[in-house]
């Protein structure tokens, strides 16, 4: 039927196109003028040259047109300004890239031993990056449309509903989730480093004259004054100050960590637990290294402050701008799993990783200089960090805004909406001052983002061959990326029902 409609309403090559009555009049002087005979040359050479480009300038309008930015776009942070680079897709993956995370990536050894933890660490090095290439590449359609966030993409491939269900919760929950984690640590680290330098002792104490919330106050209004950056290329500076603060702090920490030597009593063996809690350790222990590791819901939006055009797609500077920044993360994570191990074992702390255990172990034999820039280094990372997490938060709240009023936002409702944000999120860290200690749980959570969906989307968005390499290759990683996420959300859970956690409400330590 539908091929019998079009042929009602297509004209075909034998039917003639009769002029509209107005075309039958006397020819007029001007046009008895007889036109002048084209040439055997355009006939013959220009024309076979001429169809071609015309053909090419047509496609080329298209795609033009397809990337030009829609008034949304252009009023939203990721995507109102579109001159970013190699440098500035290098900037932003390494300070989104290296955090406060990694510091905690002994504890999953404690769990893993030497072997598996090397294996593991390694495995899901070359994982994400596959992944994150995926990613990249997926950035852009052959239509020439963008999908500059992680939900727009997930939406296309996925469909609206199924693809919000997927993706909208932990892709808020890694953002949320880290900016809130971010003032916890940046607010206790301040409080430590005044600790350091003023009363010359990082212990503890009550009698400091601030309160640890109002340590976090003082974080959080840092935050916010730096959050009124408008966009994401905006803070380029603030991630390349960012990633220098954070590949100097973990290369300072296992450093002095190896050099100070082991410490008394540390032992690499596991301790002895049932079989049930043993698999839970070690499921924990992937959680922990997976949460390392997250960062993907971010790749998108930062490929999408790149210009792109046909002979240049953005996918090119931004792949050399990842390569480059995991390198320098590997030689950061590496380095730092692998020292903290050997130095501190069994005796690692569980809340604040290595920086806890290197003022717990080496607070009195190491220069107090080296522990005060430690913790300048921790706090300015922190702060940077901030940023770049928040900035889809920002964005989808100016989204809401932006649809409405089918316009861009005043300064005053874009400072007022980072203002709230900031104000949330300390909230919650006042509130739930132990969301740290469910590492592992936002690991096995935010696992999908990094490690299957994109799989998955690969297979949805370039349709590959079935059963070829690649069509292989996806649907077992995304298959086993699923079935490793469910694993680790369960072993966390059963870890925390069966040892508890210090839970303590409005209470921050």
């Amino acid at each position: 039927m539908t091929d019998l409609k079009a042929n009602k309403t297509t004209p075909t090559p034998t039917m003639i196109s009769i002029p509209p009555p107005s075309q039958f009049h006397s020819p007029s002087p001007a046009n008895s003028i007889p036109m002048t005979p084209k040439s055997p040359f355009i006939t013959r050479v220009m024309t076979p040259l001429a169809s071609p480009m015309k053909k090419a300038m047509t496609s080329m309008q298209g795609y033009m047109e397809f990337t030009k930015l829609n008034p949304q776009d252009e009023w939203l942070p990721i995507t109102e300004s579109r001159n970013g680079n190699a440098f500035y897709a290098a900037f932003h993956t390494l300070s989104s890239g290296i955090g406060i995370q990694a510091l905690v990536l002994p504890l999953a050894f404690t769990a893993l031993g030497w072997v598996w933890g090397i294996i593991s660490l390694s495995a899901f090095f070359v994982w994400q990056m596959y992944t994150l290439w995926l990613l990249i590449q997926l950035h852009e359609s052959p239509s020439g449309a963008r999908y500059s966030r992680y939900l727009w993409l997930s939406i296309a491939t996925f469909g609206e509903k199924l693809g919000k269900l997927m993706t909208l919760i932990p892709t808020i929950y890694l953002s949320s989730g880290t900016c809130i984690t971010l003032i916890m640590i940046g607010g206790a680290t301040m409080k430590l480093l005044f600790n350091t330098i003023v009363r010359n002792t990082w212990e503890d104490k009550n009698d400091t004259p601030l309160s640890m919330i109002e340590w976090y106050l003082v974080f959080t209004c840092l935050v916010v004054v730096l959050s009124q950056l408008p966009n994401l290329n905006s803070i380029a500076g603030v991630s390349l100050v960012g990633a220098i603060a954070s590949v100097s702090y973990c290369t300072i920490i296992w450093v002095v960590s190896v050099i100070e030597g082991r410490h008394a009593g540390v032992s690499d063996e596991q301790s002895p637990v049932s079989g049930v809690a043993r698999v839970c350790d070690v499921l924990n222990a992937l959680g922990i290294v997976a949460f390392a590791f997250r960062g993907h819901n971010l790749v998108l939006e930062i490929q999408g402050t790149m210009p792109s055009s046909l002979k240049q797609p953005s996918r090119v500077p931004m792949w050399k701008g990842v390569k480059c920044s995991y390198l320098i993360i590997a030689m950061c994570l590496f380095p730092l799993a692998i020292g903290g191990y050997w130095a501190y074992g069994n005796l690692m702390p569980t809340t604040g990783g290595m920086l806890t255990a290197l003022y717990k172990y080496h607070g009195q034999s190491t220069s107090k200089a080296i522990l005060a820039l430690t913790s300048i280094l921790v706090i300015i990372n922190s702060l940077t960090s901030f940023q770049i997490y928040a900035m889809p938060v920002f964005d989808n709240l100016e989204l809401r805004y932006v649809t409405k009023m089918n316009g861009p936002c005043p300064w005053w409702v874009r400072a007022g909406s980072r203002v709230f944000f900031g104000v949330l999120a300390f909230f919650v860290a006042v509130a739930l001052p132990f969301l740290p200690s469910l590492a592992g749980l936002i690991g096995g959570i935010a696992l999908p983002i990094t490690l299957a969906y994109p799989c998955f989307m690969w297979i949805v968005m370039k349709k590959p061959d079935p059963y070829s390499k690649m069509w292989w290759l996806n649907w077992i990683l995304g298959c086993l990326g699923m079935i490793l996420s469910v694993l680790l959300v369960f072993g966390a859970i059963w870890t925390i029902v069966t040892r508890g956690i210090e839970v303590h409400f409005f209470k921050p330590k």
